[in-house]
């Protein structure tokens, strides 16, 4: 959602960086094309100016204008200024400890992904330990019900519809139920409209009134625009929510009202939503998003991820790897491991700088591709992946048929293979040599190989 504004801030940096010191008017400058860059974002107009404003401020002190390093002060300053902007710091969830069950309610316009939310957020809170309850209370919109009884049922949700009709005594019924089935935690769908009118604020004021929901989270559409300022503040007026859900921030809309939420209501963004999975709900770190929009990567984002899906088993994997080579059953752990970790464009995303070579070359992170390899090792024997040297012309032939796919994309998966085979044997000889300099020579060779032509790449 954010590369355009990505790579404008990335370029306007990098013009800074080619001057060894900086005037007041290089300063004016790349304070207007910042300008330009978050309105084109789509980023509210008086959040704009305010931002350029302390920005320009900051930039302008001696510290920075004498500095040795001007440009690296400047974009400091702009990534501290953006964290501020999206939240400072990250804004948990509030449960109260001495209340059960705990009650959060979810309110936003018709469209929003108000329903498909609350499913995410009950799997989230699932594999958190907790037991939550869907309350199934848009009796408005045809089928909503049927739709949250869908997704409470793909995670393993219980949900509760009540009569179907009076939205007021679903939400009430729910929190009686989950005492009854002993669930720690309710969350109310409520219903949404096309835009703000007074009989969904009324239900919405009624619903809060009969519940005393914990949290009051507003599901916010990220492709909204500039019109996102209006309706987060006419909620934040009637039924003063407490936090923000970013729905469809994997979009490709500029992505400004992500931008504009937090500065105009006050309100912190605390979840965003990034996919149509399950699982593709996660907490809001502005830090990490931050950095992520100048070009920074989010290392530490994808530490997590691999730490959700790492078990006992992928060391055991990755030992006898070490021990006795890497087969094609291995690359296809591989392969879904990746898939669990979000995919493949989601991972590159998040290292420093591949977000922005990502755009130039999309077919390079095209997920797409992952899928056809698997589709030619599914096509081999169990022999054949365990020992793809043995396979020879004629066999290649048949996988190729098999799989619907070309010789030659069979033959270039078993040479990026045969790549990977010899890599997995130059680190077990590293592990042998040790950390002295010839094994710390010997691992920089290794490392010039893999980012070098043809050298060590993953066959995706």
């Amino acid at each position: 959602m954010f590369n355009s504004l990505s790579d404008r801030l990335q370029d306007t940096f990098e013009k800074l960086r080619g001057k060894g010191r900086l005037t007041e008017d290089d300063i004016n400058v790349a304070m207007r094309e910042i300008r330009m860059a978050l309105l084109e974002a789509d980023v509210n107009y008086r959040v704009v100016k305010s931002f350029v404003a302390r920005c320009k401020e900051k930039c302008l002190t001696a510290e920075v204008m004498e500095s040795l390093t001007p440009a690296q002060n400047v974009v400091r300053i702009v990534l501290d200024e953006l964290t501020v902007l999206l939240g400072s710091t990250d804004s948990k969830l509030t449960l109260a400890q001495n209340r059960t069950p705990n009650v959060i309610m979810l309110v936003g316009l018709q469209g929003s992904g108000k329903t498909t939310a609350a499913a995410k957020l009950a799997y989230l809170l699932k594999s958190q330990g907790h037991s939550p309850l869907l309350a199934a209370c848009d009796t408005h919109r045809p089928a909503a019900a049927d739709q949250l009884a869908t997704l409470g049922g793909e995670i393993g949700v219980s949900v509760f519809r009540g009569d179907g009709k009076d939205a007021v005594a679903v939400a009430s019924g729910a929190i009686q139920e989950a005492v009854d089935r002993l669930n720690d935690i309710v969350i109310v769908d409520t219903a949404g409209r096309l835009q703000i009118d007074e009989e969904m604020m009324e239900e919405a004021v009624a619903i809060k009134r009969a519940v005393r929901p914990d949290q009051i989270l507003m599901v916010v559409d990220a492709m909204t625009g500039q019109d996102i300022v209006n309706v987060v503040t006419e909620f934040a007026n009637r039924v003063d929510f407490d936090g923000v859900i970013m729905s469809k921030l994997d979009g490709d809309a500029r992505g400004g009202g992500a931008l504009s939420v937090r500065e105009v209501t006050g309100k912190p963004i605390k979840f965003v939503s990034m996919g149509e999975k399950p699982d593709s709900l996660e907490v809001f770190h502005p830090d990490r998003m931050a950095k992520r929009i100048l070009g920074m990567g989010d290392v530490v984002g994808i530490i997590e991820q691999a730490q959700k899906v790492a078990d006992e088993q992928q060391l055991e994997d990755a030992e006898r790897m070490l021990r006795e080579g890497f087969t094609m059953d291995d690359l296809l752990k591989q392969m879904q491991q990746i898939r669990k970790m979000g995919g493949l464009q989601k991972i590159l995303g998040m290292i420093p700088g591949m977000e922005r070579a990502m755009s130039q070359m999309p077919q390079a992170a095209d997920d797409s591709q992952m899928t056809r390899i698997e589709a030619i090792i599914h096509s081999m024997t169990r022999e054949e992946r365990l020992r793809p040297k043995i396979i020879n012309g004629q066999r290649r032939k048949r996988i190729a048929a098999g799989s619907g796919r070309t010789v030659q994309e069979v033959n270039q998966l078993i040479k990026q293979w045969d790549e990977m085979n010899k890599m997995m044997g130059k680190m077990k000889g590293l592990m042998q040599q040790g950390g002295g300099k010839k094994g710390r020579r010997a691992m920089q060779q290794m490392m010039r190989e893999m980012g070098g032509p043809g050298g060590g790449r993953l066959p995706f």
